[in-house]
């Protein structure tokens, strides 16, 4: 029985990483329909709850989804079979483009297809925040948390500070309104400070590792944070030149599963292939453990009134930073007739079919490169 678990988890995280384009919120959206809707691992609402927390601690959120999925259906050894499974088909991808690009010295022409994809994707997004929105937005309080960690994000504020702040304002305005005597019995948070600051000379496998171990384990954020990270780790460094840095951010950006396969590209510029497992191993490593260690907290969390007021917040505040990605990604991606047109047929797909989200994906990128390249 535990085989076929892990084969299941397997295959279905697999399957993901091949076909998840679009960044964490499309990732999660995808998540919740094979892992909610179709499997029935858990509840909408548990899986609220694994996105809440995930969202407050460091690391790429999609992949640590994906791991606490794993966790559900088949224990540890889920966790992490799960979390290989989604991060490979990027990392292959990833080191032929390096090794591809450290040849030839250019990336291969993808454009057309990342077209289609971005308008496909909203589709998906937009889909989960409906149906993850409604099962978050209990009262009337919680939707205006939501709101204000909307208004937020749209201007600017930081998403983990947001989420943090919209969970002690509701733990506080829901203790005090029902003068309720939660129990922080249990539970402690996680912290973590990195030690690990160094300076390197020679660049060698285990200099990568350590380098990357680093980023991963104090990372939030988006591509563009990873960005200022590993410009301030490698550019400065002169291990890279920016233009080599922005090419690698493109490679993690165009290929699917989580952009942090951008650390298998650059490992490979570095060292080769140890380099680009050295990297790959690094920046996803303090991922399985965060998830290892905060995953039986969640249902006591759970069992405390003071944490569930906490929870519930930050929930109705995940479905707002997800709102907000998706309000930004519509702004960025549909510009013209071309990508209206994509937009629109994915979300009759999405919202009238029950067509799989991948299928979407490839529907979405064969438009993208019909449209673009024949008219």
């Amino acid at each position: 029985m535990q085989a076929k678990k892990l084969k299941e988890v397997a295959l279905v995280f697999f399957k993901l990483g091949c076909f998840a384009f679009g960044g964490p919120a499309a990732h999660i959206a995808m998540m919740e329909v094979e892992v909610v809707t179709k499997r029935k691992w858990m509840t909408r609402d548990y899986f609220l709850d694994l996105i809440g927390t995930t969202n407050l601690i460091p690391g790429p959120n999609s992949t640590e989804m994906t791991m606490h999925c794993g966790y559900e259906c088949a224990g540890k050894t889920g966790l992490f079979v799960a979390g290989i499974a989604f991060i490979i088909p990027a990392t292959l991808i990833t080191a032929v483009l390096a090794y591809l690009y450290v040849k030839y010295g250019t990336l291969p022409q993808v454009e057309p297809f990342v077209f289609g994809i971005k308008p496909a994707v909203l589709a998906i997004i937009a889909s989960a925040v409906l149906k993850l929105g409604k099962k978050a937005v209990k009262t009337i309080e919680l939707t205006i948390i939501g709101i204000l960690v909307l208004t937020a994000s749209l201007l600017g504020v930081n998403e983990v500070v947001a989420l943090l702040s919209a969970g002690v304002l509701g733990m506080l305005y829901f203790y005090f309104k029902g003068k309720a005597r939660g129990s922080l019995n249990g539970f402690s948070p996680l912290l973590l400070s990195s030690t690990l600051g160094f300076t390197l000379t020679k660049i060698t496998a285990l200099n990568v590792f350590w380098v990357f171990l680093k980023v991963g384990a104090i990372l939030y954020g988006s591509g563009y944070v990873l960005f200022a990270y590993l410009d301030a780790e490698l550019v400065t460094r002169g291990w890279l030149t920016r233009v080599e840095l922005i090419d690698a951010i493109a490679v993690g950006q165009f290929t699917p599963g989580p952009v942090l396969s951008t650390s298998t590209f650059i490992g490979y510029q570095l060292s080769g292939f140890p380099g680009a497992l050295a990297a790959t191993s690094g920046i996803f490593l303090p991922s399985f453990l965060f998830v290892l260690i905060l995953n039986p907290f969640i249902p006591k969390m759970r069992n405390s009134k003071l944490l569930r007021y906490f929870l519930d917040a930050v929930n109705v505040a995940a479905v707002a930073v997800m709102l907000a990605v998706l309000i930004v990604m519509t702004k960025e991606t549909v510009l013209g007739w071309k990508a209206v047109v994509i937009a629109l047929g994915a979300a009759l797909l999405v919202f009238k079919t029950k067509i799989s989200p991948i299928w979407v994906i490839i529907i979405g990128s064969i438009l993208g490169y019909i449209l673009l390249e024949f008219l």
